[in-house]
């Protein structure tokens, strides 16, 4: 932890506060020292941005759970764009007819 605290420039007393918060759930590694994934460190990073600009934990943390939440549903909406795109163009029903 203390090296992930050091990449952050922040405490490990901060990223503990973290994992309290259920923010980051990071591995432990055989002796029980915290291991963190470059996702988590990235999360890590946005909720001590937040923080330093007054913002409090418990709102950090619902800030940062919810920028995923939309960026996962923009991904979802830009991969069903696609596919709509992606599908053949139909022919005006009345234009097929001949009523148009």
């Amino acid at each position: 932890m203390g090296s992930a605290a050091q990449i952050l420039g922040t405490t490990q007393a901060f990223l503990r506060s973290l994992d309290e918060a259920k923010l980051l759930i990071p591995q432990r590694s055989e002796g029980g020292h915290r291991r963190y994934s470059r996702y988590q460190l990235r999360i890590a990073a946005r909720a001590r941005e937040l923080v330093d600009r007054g913002i409090t934990l418990d709102a950090a943390c619902r800030i940062i759970i919810l920028e995923d939440q939309l960026a996962e549903a923009n991904a979802i909406n830009a991969e069903l764009q696609r596919t709509l795109d992606d599908r053949p163009k139909r022919v005006d029903e009345d234009t097929e007819n001949g009523d148009s």
